[in-house]
């Protein structure tokens, strides 16, 4: 039994120089403070104070003066583009219904899908040209007049609608311009509302108690 033991420590100790392991090692002292695996549910190198992990500062680094929230000119880009886009599908579906609708006495033959592609793109584009010109002048009435306010709310919202109404049925005259205003500033208005409506909420609650 003996020989076997010794046997056995010799050839782990050979192993142990073999792979490299045969110089200073940790001692019986050293790791009688490390605790065995499934003991801890954290090993000691691991344990971090969890305060440290919360956040509490942003994520993002922002340059110097620069806002936490995107301001119009930066959203412009995407509402002119966002618009055309829906203005295009829009009038495309609006254009298959026309074109089917106005030749659904004819066969079904080239003439017919030249007229229904026809309608297709012709109200396409027209839904797409409105809706975008429309997109237009909403940024650059709702851009001109943050820089002048200096402050972004609901209220640059709701002139800016108002704005691009009159101006983009001015030609109209001024019943049309009145018109156009007053759609824009119903629209706009009923957007500001949705977008406030949990906060009214909220304010409601906070009198009634």
């Amino acid at each position: 039994m003996e020989g076997g033991g010794g046997s056995g420590n010799k050839t782990t100790g050979g192993l142990a120089g073999f792979f490299g392991a045969g110089g200073a090692g940790y001692s019986h002292a050293d790791l009688a403070g490390v605790p065995l695996t499934g003991m801890n549910p954290l090993s000691p190198y691991l344990n971090v104070d969890p305060r440290y992990l919360v956040q509490d500062t942003d994520e993002f680094i922002l340059p110097t003066g620069a806002n936490k929230t995107r301001g119009r000119f930066e959203l412009a880009f995407f509402t002119i583009g966002g618009c055309c886009m829906t203005g295009a599908a829009f009038g495309a579906m609006n254009g298959l219904r026309l074109g089917l609708k106005e030749t659904q006495n004819m066969a079904w033959s080239k003439p017919r899908n030249v007229q229904i592609l026809n309608m297709v793109t012709r109200q396409g584009a027209l839904w797409a040209n409105t809706l975008g010109s429309l997109a237009l002048l909403y940024s650059a009435f709702g851009v001109i007049i943050e820089k002048t306010r200096g402050a972004e709310d609901d209220l640059n919202t709701v002139a800016a609608g108002t704005m691009t109404g009159m101006l983009y049925k001015c030609t109209g005259g001024l019943r049309g311009a009145a018109r156009g205003g007053l759609a824009g500033l119903t629209l706009t208005g009923l957007y500001a509302l949705y977008n406030n409506w949990e906060h009214m909420k909220g304010s409601v609650l906070q009198q009634s108690l």
